[in-house]
């Protein structure tokens, strides 16, 4: 019998709510980077690029300096003892009674994301303009930080360190330097302003803000559209006394986490379908008893499922993947259901089968080749917006294959020496026969994986370009266009940076996605702040940038994590049938000259150059030896 695909139920996860008491203070800063706060508030939307954000802070700090001048010398001739003791304890942000009161009579803002960084600390956030506002909920009643790395490590972290002490509120803005010290010391310039604090029985609570760009370059990290490293801490114990000298915060390198890396500025997240909703159905997905690889071995798992109870049109308005256990979560890489054309044999073969190892396209059947949800390590899943949804409809479609990939990119010993693990990990889908105005599809532009795509090893910076052309979006999409809402950017572990591109006969226009700080361990499909429209004729391009420099040996595109790739998937509607991937590949004569060779002695080298690319001094042996 085919494997049917099991209908569940959710659970909605609590909120963590306070209970006790609440007490708050605001830092306070210099007057020069109040002048640069009131001129980046003026300064456009929270998704302006960094560079004029950076403008704007030039212009701010320079423009008022005769007055800034004037004042330093009045505070100065006004700065007793007794006021610089003031100011001190001030930049400590220790909470007074009334201050404590103000602060409770605060409302609570609508977050508009919120995330479980691990089971014990969750952050939620807000932007408004240039202001973002954090909120910690961390499960320690010690110190707690939150901030951001330039690179996943701690060297060069911009931090938030917090605690509350017999009902005071103790805050600091921090930075960690980069001479080996992991604790992070207090800046020179307090930046974050602390709103809300409080503890109750078990949790510690931080509300406090700051701008998107601080103007402190030296010490604070300018938060933009990019990726950005998330760090985070937390300890069961408080800095004696509410110091802040170097080398009172207890613990720091226990108390810090692996980093997480997010987006956190793009559009608020959508509200999650009710699990008590009798429109929306819940299917489950799962691999069934899948043996994880040993080590850092990849495999790829392709299962079937025949679907045959949905005798009318629905929508996917939502996806997210099922982990079945805490070793899933190292495994799971990648993710990807695709829905497949007609009622042949093999797919019913394959529909009653437990699965089978799959690798790349010649593996797959030719009839599933639409890409109907894809998910990659990081994500927590995607909500479809209010105007468009998957079609599904098992008179339409009755086949889908799920592909999973499994790679553990980083084995420890004691991974390395367990037993062999068995995986049931999948997704689970809702759909509700409450149709959307719209059907979406998904369009994959990029390079094709092809040991044809070469990036050489030592180099700081290598481009790749994979290229959808005038002609096939010409021929596949419709008239008025389409309408591209999300975007997925991929590349594997030396990728940095990806943009897509958009060219409409000879202008380029603005990128309708652009991420110069990519990470392999979150790449999940990002919604746009508005979407933005393709046309028929135009060329759409996936730009990858690579940093080989760590490399000794060229490195191929391919489907493994130890190759690389560069795809850009997008989100659209209304759907076209006609061109679901639109992949590029260099020129085999580009592709030898890169390799040194000019020219080709006999025909037998050709068909034979797949296996010589591996280093061009094999090939050039090769070419010698014909």
């Amino acid at each position: 019998m085919a494997h049917k695909m099991r209908q569940t139920t959710t659970v909605a996860a609590a909120t963590l709510k306070a209970t006790t008491a609440t007490s708050a203070a605001t830092a306070t800063h210099t007057r020069a980077t109040q002048s640069c706060r009131r001129a980046t508030r003026v300064g456009g939307t929270h998704s302006s690029s960094r560079r004029s954000s950076l403008i704007t802070c030039f212009i701010s700090c320079h423009t008022f300096s005769s007055t800034l001048l004037l004042l330093l010398v009045l505070v100065l001739v006004a700065t007793t003892p007794a006021a610089a003791a003031s100011k001190q304890a001030t930049r400590s942000n220790n909470t007074s009674a009334a201050a404590a009161a103000a602060a409770a009579q605060q409302a609570t803002p609508v977050w508009d994301h919120a995330i479980d960084l691990n089971e014990d600390f969750r952050i939620l956030w807000q932007i408004i303009n240039q202001d973002i506002t954090f909120e910690i909920q961390a499960r320690t009643l010690g110190y707690v930080g939150f901030g951001f790395s330039p690179d996943g490590n701690l060297a060069g972290a911009d931090m938030a360190i917090g605690w509350v002490d017999k009902g005071q509120t103790y805050f600091q803005d921090r930075h960690v330097t980069r001479n080996g010290d992991t604790e992070p010391l207090v800046d020179p310039s307090q930046d974050y302003m602390l709103m809300l604090g409080y503890e109750n029985a078990t949790h510690t609570v931080l509300r406090f803000r700051r701008k998107l760009d601080t103007c402190d370059a030296s010490h604070d990290i300018a938060i933009t559209n990019d990726t950005m490293r998330l760090l985070y801490m937390y300890h069961a114990q408080d800095p004696p006394h509410g110091s802040v000298r170097p080398g009172t915060l207890p613990d720091p390198a226990r108390a810090f986490r692996p980093y997480r890396p997010m987006v956190l500025m793009q559009r608020a997240q959508l509200q999650l379908p009710s699990p008590h909703d009798e429109r929306v159905r819940v299917l489950e997905l799962r691999n069934e008893d899948v043996e994880l690889p040993d080590g850092d071995t990849p495999l790829f798992w392709c299962k079937m499922f025949k679907l045959e109870d949905i005798n009318r049109k629905h929508h996917l308005i939502r996806y997210e993947p099922i982990y079945d256990s805490s070793s899933s979560v190292h495994y799971l890489q990648h993710i990807t259901l695709h829905e497949c054309q007609g009622s042949h044999s093999e797919l019913e073969e394959l529909a009653r089968e437990q699965g089978r190892q799959c690798m790349g396209a010649r593996s797959i059947p030719l009839a599933c080749n639409a890409i109907v949800a894809s998910w990659s390590r990081g994500s927590e899943g995607f909500t479809y917006p209010n105007e468009a949804g998957y079609p599904i409809e098992s008179r339409q479609a009755k086949y889908y294959l799920m592909e999973t990939h499994y790679n553990n990119l980083k084995p420890d010993f004691a991974q390395l020496h367990a037993r062999q693990m068995a995986d049931n990990s999948g997704l689970k889908i809702y759909f509700t026969h409450v149709l959307r105005p719209n059907d979406a599809g998904i369009l994959s532009i990029g390079m094709d994986p092809n040991w044809r795509h070469i990036i050489p090893p030592g180099q700081k910076r290598v481009i790749s370009e994979g290229q959808c052309i005038e002609d096939c979006t010409g021929y596949a999409f419709p008239a008025q266009g389409i309408n591209i809402f999300a975007v997925m950017m991929r590349t594997h572990q030396i990728g940095k940076e990806v943009k897509l591109r958009q060219i409409r006969q000879t202008e380029e226009l603005p990128p309708i996605a652009h991420d110069s700080n990519i990470d392999v361990a979150y790449q999940d499909f990002r919604r746009l702040p508005q979407s933005v429209h393709s046309m028929p004729g135009d060329r759409l391009i996936a730009e990858c940038i690579y940093d080989s420099s760590s490399r000794k040996a060229i490195t191929l595109g391919g489907l493994t994590m130890k190759e690389e790739s560069c795809t850009v998937l997008t989100l659209y509607y209304p759907r076209q049938k006609k061109l679901t991937t639109c992949h590029s590949l260099p020129s085999l004569p580009t592709v030898l000259h890169s390799l040194g060779i000019e020219q080709l002695a006999t025909r037998k080298l050709l068909q034979w150059l797949p296996f010589c690319t591996m280093g061009e001094r094999q090939a050039k042996d090769v070419q010698n030896e014909n």
